[in-house]
């Protein structure tokens, strides 16, 4: 979805805009190059978070939105590694949300692009039944013999790349357990939501059952709010800061008077940005207060179980295990220990520490997609750390980064297999020999 016809205007400053206050925090001291992957392969200083900022800088300052400026913020994943390195507190991630909804109000992008990005992003993101309806199709391409023959067939690379990142269509789709109510296994402890995501409802369905069924036996009632939406990651990373406000609201009213203990999520780029609804409604008085609220009990998965007294009644896992953290919760969340805590308690299970283990796979949302290159070029990076480890299995904690791993482990790796941490506990407790589950 490249960009085109840029304004050569000079672009006031406004809500939607990077803000002075937090471009000055960055002193431009380049503690952040090593951590920030495209300035890693590139070393190129417009590709790294202290070239992107100064450059927001030139904009800010009166410069206009150019092509080449929107490419290199385009080129940028937002994995917010830079935030984790910065002795400053350079709040980046929220300086690239703002200069790519500034960016989008002063480009106009080709027709065809434009078409896409409303369909994907107003349509099908929203949409149960849009949504329903692409994985009925997905499941027909990949179950009827359709994506054998257009393999053998052959395509060109471009599209060959992005073709083997396609997900698995999980029928049947989790959108029939939106709205119920599941109890608690024994004794109930908590009552807790579960936003189930959107294409995760298509794609992942057995991970979003697996993680109600991992909450029920940690004492948990789970409530699956049946108007909850998207919740709006994709667009504000695309820069569409509006219809991702329309999202949060949905999605914050959709547990308002459930009076829950914790509001979880099991992909934690999503996560990121529902920790972020305050920030989002910041300028709305009607929401704000509420969206503070809302982000305050928001929780990652991983977060909420490792803050509990875990059920430890566990069969093993026989295993070799290395985990990948995923951006969103290690740089923009701050989780790190909670994903490997619950892994080794895991009997059975050998935890084995990848090098560089928050650098990102290159998934970034739909980044494996738009800028399938550079992607492409991280994930082999990526997969020579999996592969030093020896490990026969790669955990995360986000469902994009188990489609790139378990791209990378076919096409560069050692055929391992890729796992969310929740599969894992829930195999784990699958796996309790009959007579010992009490």
């Amino acid at each position: 979805m490249a960009t085109s016809n840029a304004q050569t205007v000079p672009v006031p400053q406004s809500a939607e805009a990077p803000q002075w206050a937090d471009l000055n925090k960055c002193v431009h001291c380049g503690l952040c190059l090593n951590a920030c992957p495209t300035y890693r392969e590139l070393h190129v200083e417009m590709d790294s978070p202290r070239g992107r900022i100064f450059q927001m800088r030139q904009v800010a300052n009166g410069a206009p939105i150019s092509d080449a400026y929107a490419q290199h913020l385009d080129l940028c994943l937002a994995c917010r590694g830079c935030e984790s390195a910065c002795p400053s507190g350079v709040p980046y991630g929220r300086l690239i949300e703002a200069a790519r909804a500034q960016i989008e109000h002063n480009i106009k992008r080709p027709l065809a692009t434009r078409l896409l990005r409303s369909f994907v992003f107003e349509r099908l993101l929203p949409s149960r039944a849009w949504l329903t309806f692409a994985g009925t199709m997905l499941q027909f391409y990949q179950e009827s013999g359709l994506q054998r023959v257009v393999r053998l067939l052959g395509l060109p690379k471009r599209l060959a790349d992005v073709e083997a990142l396609a997900p698995e269509a999980q029928a049947p789709f989790f959108f029939e357990n939106i709205g119920r109510v599941f109890p608690a296994n024994g004794e109930r402890k908590y009552r807790v939501a579960f936003l189930s995501g959107c294409i995760a409802n298509v794609c992942f369905s057995r991970l979003n059952e697996a993680t109600v069924r991992v909450l029920q036996t940690n004492g948990c009632e789970v409530t699956i709010p049946e108007s909850q939406t998207c919740c709006g990651a994709l667009h504000v990373h695309a820069g569409l800061r509006e219809p991702a406000r329309e999202l949060a609201r949905k999605n914050i009213a959709a547990i308002a008077s459930g009076g829950f203990d914790a509001i979880l999520t099991n992909a934690a780029g999503c996560g990121s940005t529902l920790k972020e609804y305050h920030e989002l409604l910041e300028h709305d008085a009607e929401w704000k207060d509420r969206a503070t609220a809302f982000s305050a009990k928001m929780k990652d998965v991983t977060e909420f179980l490792a803050s509990i007294e875990l059920n430890l009644r566990m069969g093993e896992v026989r295993a070799t295990v290395t985990y990948q953290d995923s951006c969103h919760l290690a740089h923009g969340q701050r989780i790190r220990s909670a994903p490997r805590e619950l892994l080794k308690l895991v009997p059975g299970l050998t935890f084995k520490e990848m090098p560089m283990a928050d650098i990102c796979c290159g998934s970034a949302g739909i980044y494996n997609v738009v800028q399938t290159e550079m992607s492409l070029a991280l994930l082999t990076k990526k997969m020579q750390s999996v592969n030093v480890t020896k490990a026969a299995r790669i955990a995360t904690a986000n469902p994009g980064c188990m489609l790139q791993l378990q791209a990378g482990a076919k096409r560069f790796g050692n055929g391992q297999t890729v796992s969310h941490v929740i599969e894992i506990l829930d195999e784990a407790y699958r796996n309790v020999p009959p007579g010992n589950a009490e």
